[in-house]
Formats: structure tokens, C-alpha cells, sequence
């Protein structure tokens, strides 16, 4: 049985280099055209930028009160990450658990998923005024503080666990609580990655459920910011590009960070072993 020939190493990673770059091209191509402004649809286009410089991103700045729209940002986003942290480990960890209607309720989740956001905004938004959270971070951050894709990524993590670990834990004397923090928790690493990547990504990107529930202008948050900030700029190509290099810092510092387990995570029900 002859045995399948690999290309050789070098070929292999010459061409993981080009895919890499040409998927990062588009990156570079906001970054340098937020340094120089210049006109994106010039003829031939340059590769390397020419005379960069920082004005765009001071205009940002000054311009539009951009500390204000990233700190709302970081408080919505922060309190949306622990929230569903909260709530996605409770509900996965009870979907662990057999008790009557357990199915029925899996499947009322998964169909749920098949709803788009944008159909349930109505009640969201008369539920987030019933609460009286309207213009506030915790109105802006309360679609997020539970997702059924997160809820199900901890379910599949703990199912994941022998469950002599856990019967040993109870006849320790451990409470539920204390065998998901002490024990589940620390062993579902790629699942908390999963959850704070993906509700990370999900909070700071929004712009539709802000712009529903915010009214003044103090409590907007960056996608809304950017909106007002091509209000006022006449030339927005260069600034736009660097207000968007700003956006994406956060979210590529973090996902950078936590990659490994992200993928790891994602990919957890997809073999055994």
C-alpha cells in the first residue's frame, strides 16, 4: 500500500505565508490609508504609504468626544462579558442535569436560534422599558448577558468532565456552585474564552440595539459615535479608516490573546477524545 506523498515543508509554509497575506492585505490597507488619507480609489495604487502622519487620529479624538463613546463601550461590553458568564454557566450547568422536560427545553433553545434578532426587538425593547433601563449601560448590555450558542458551547464543556470527578467532589462536601467554580470552571478554560471572544465581538460591534435604546448623546457607545463623527467630517477617508483601526485594537488584542482557546473551544464537540 504505497504511502501519500506531503509537499515539502517549505512549499507548505511558503504558501501559508501568502494566504496569510492576503488576508491580512485588507488590514493593512485601512491602516495605511488612516496614516496618509489618501484617496483609495488613486491609480496605480501605492503600496507603501507616503508622508504618514497621526492628524486623523487626533481629529478623532478632539472632534467628537471619542473618550466618552470608549468608555461606554468598555462598561457595556464588561458588563454584557460577566453577565453571560453568569447566566450561560447556570444554564448550561442545569442542562447537565436529566430532570422531566429537559429535552423539550433543548429543543425550544435550538429553535429559539432560528429567530433572528431582529424579530424580537419589539419586545426587547418594551421588556428593557418595563425594567426602567432605558438609556443606561445595563439597557444597552441585557440582550447579551445570555446567549443560547454560549449556553450550549458550557453544556457540551461540562458533559466533557468524568463524572467521578464530580461525584467525588459531592462526597466531599462540595455545593453545586462550588463543583462549577472550583472544579468545572477551571476545566472549561476554551468554553470561558469562547463565551468572553464571542460576546466581546457581539457587544462592541452593535449598533442597531444601541441606537434603539440610547437617547442622549453622553450614552453613546463607539458604533454610534462613529455615525455622529461622518456628520461632522467633510474628507472622512482617512478619518474614517482611523476611527476604525481604534474600534478594532480591543478586539484583536484580545482575540490574539485567546485564540488557542477559542479554537479549542469551537471545536470541542467536533472530535473525541
Amino acid at each position: 500500500m504505497s504511502r501519500v506523498r506531503r509537499p515539502p515543508t517549505w512549499r507548505r509554509h511558503s504558501t501559508m505565508v501568502v494566504v496569510c497575506a492576503l488576508m491580512l492585505l485588507p488590514f493593512y490597507w485601512v491602516l495605511k490609508t488612516s496614516l496618509t488619507g489618501e484617496n483609495i480609489y488613486a491609480y496605480p495604487p501605492r503600496l507603501l504609504p507616503e508622508n504618514p502622519h497621526l492628524f486623523n487620529y487626533v481629529d478623532v479624538w478632539y472632534l467628537i468626544p471619542f473618550a466618552r463613546y470608549l468608555l461606554n463601550s468598555v462598561i457595556v461590553t464588561a458588563m454584557a462579558i460577566g453577565g453571560s458568564l453568569l447566566f450561560n454557566v447556570a444554564a448550561g450547568y442545569a442542562l447537565t442535569k436529566h430532570f422531566p422536560g429537559r429535552r423539550w427545553i433543548v429543543l425550544l433553545l435550538l429553535s429559539c436560534m432560528l429567530i433572528p434578532f431582529q424579530a424580537t426587538i419589539i419586545p426587547a425593547y418594551l421588556i428593557t422599558s418595563w425594567l426602567g433601563v432605558l438609556d443606561s449601560w445595563l439597557g444597552v448590555a441585557l440582550p447579551l448577558l445570555s446567549t443560547i450558542i454560549c449556553i450550549f458551547i458550557f453544556k457540551a464543556s461540562f458533559e466533557a468532565v468524568p463524572p467521578s470527578l464530580i461525584d467525588a467532589a459531592r462526597v466531599d462536601g462540595l455545593g453545586e456552585w462550588r463543583i462549577v467554580t472550583r472544579i468545572l470552571m477551571p476545566l472549561s478554560k476554551s468554553a470561558i474564552a469562547t463565551n468572553v471572544i464571542l460576546t466581546f465581538i457581539w457587544s462592541w460591534n452593535s449598533f442597531l440595539w444601541p441606537l434603539i435604546v440610547i437617547r442622549s448623546p453622553e450614552m453613546q457607545t463607539l458604533p454610534l459615535g462613529l455615525a455622529r463623527f461622518l456628520s461632522v467630517m467633510e474628507d472622512t477617508t482617512g478619518a474614517l479608516f482611523a476611527f476604525v483601526v481604534l474600534v478594532l485594537i480591543p478586539g484583536l488584542a484580545i482575540f490574539l490573546m485567546a485564540q488557542k482557546e477559542f479554537i479549542r473551544g469551537l471545536t470541542s464537540g467536533a472530535t473525541k477524545g
